[in-house]
């Protein structure tokens, strides 16, 4: 479905407070309704030391703060897709605050393709059903009075999903400021050529169209950045700006992710997210165990 001939709402000015996480460069996002103090969280972050196996709430507990502090009531938690560098916090602030957790319904993709790498288990379900919401193309839902829809933009994995609310378009993974570029299309399900074709697709929406990137890594030393416009993209992105073809992207694309290592935190981060957020069950000690598959990724 093309993206203009979605609902478009470029008059709906829509206030976000971004909250960045530096251990994981990840950028999470309150979109929130002034008039009918209600909110949706996108893209939360778990604290984790790897290290120590230990998990934390700082960024969760920072979300949590603003909510509160601003008397909103919390409706959605989304994931724009099963992360690979972080872990979600979702779970976590839904049993503070309630609401939804929601993700594209290819997430049941995700899960068959990682149920089957960390060896999940029968009592694992692939059928999305540890969310409260599987979004489709073209989905519509609200904000308090914003209206919000979603569009499909496989490519960097299978359940990606992006999310336009008014004048505001949430990107997940899939674009990355003008002067990074755009996601790596490597991981299992991930496809350079779909991507290429989602990022065109997000990219016909509205030039004054403001974007929200997932992640920011300062390139070249700058400061952190995470809005930027569809103009902008179109204009400067060093990978997909207009005049670049799918068979150069992809064969850029390609030639990148060659060298690319892999993210430190996916083998948490996957099982974790594939599950909602959630841990996996404890075992008959009581103690709940992540699973480091050798020779695999």
């Amino acid at each position: 479905m093309p993206a203009n001939s979605l609902r478009v709402q470029m008059d709906q000015k829509t206030p976000i407070k971004a909250f960045f996480d530096k251990p994981t460069n990840t950028v999470s996002y309150v979109v929130y309704d002034k008039t009918e103090k209600a909110c949706a969280v996108y893209d939360s972050v778990l604290n984790f030391d790897y290290s120590a196996g230990r998990i934390s709430y700082e960024a969760a507990d920072e979300i949590i703060e603003f909510i509160q502090e601003n008397d909103l009531k919390l409706e959605w938690l989304i994931e724009t897709h099963a992360h690979a560098d972080h872990l979600s916090a979702a779970p976590y602030i839904q049993n503070k605050l309630g609401g939804k957790i929601g993700i594209g319904a290819q997430i049941t993709q995700v899960q068959e393709i990682f149920g089957k790498v960390f060896n999940a288990g029968t009592e694992f379900e692939r059928d999305g059903s540890q969310f409260d919401k599987l979004f489709n193309d073209g989905d519509t839902y609200k904000i308090g009075g914003l209206d919000a829809f979603v569009m499909h933009t496989p490519g960097h994995t299978p359940a990606c999903n992006v999310h336009v609310v008014g004048d505001a378009t949430l990107t997940g993974d899939t674009l990355f400021m003008p002067d990074g570029g755009t996601a790596r299309a490597d991981f299992p399900g991930g496809d350079a050529r779909e991507l290429y074709q989602s990022i065109k697709r997000v990219l016909s929406l509205p030039r004054e169209m403001r974007l929200f990137m997932c992640h920011d890594y300062g390139p070249n030393g700058r400061e952190i950045k995470w809005e930027t416009s569809v103009g902008e993209e179109r204009d400067e992105n060093i990978h997909v700006k207009d005049g670049i073809s799918e068979d150069q992207f992809v064969e850029m694309r390609s030639k990148r992710d060659e060298t690319l290592s892999v993210p430190k935190l996916i083998i948490p981060s996957v099982q974790v997210n594939m599950r909602a957020g959630k841990m996996p069950e404890p075992e008959d000690n009581g103690q709940q165990y992540l699973k480091i598959p050798l020779n695999v990724l």
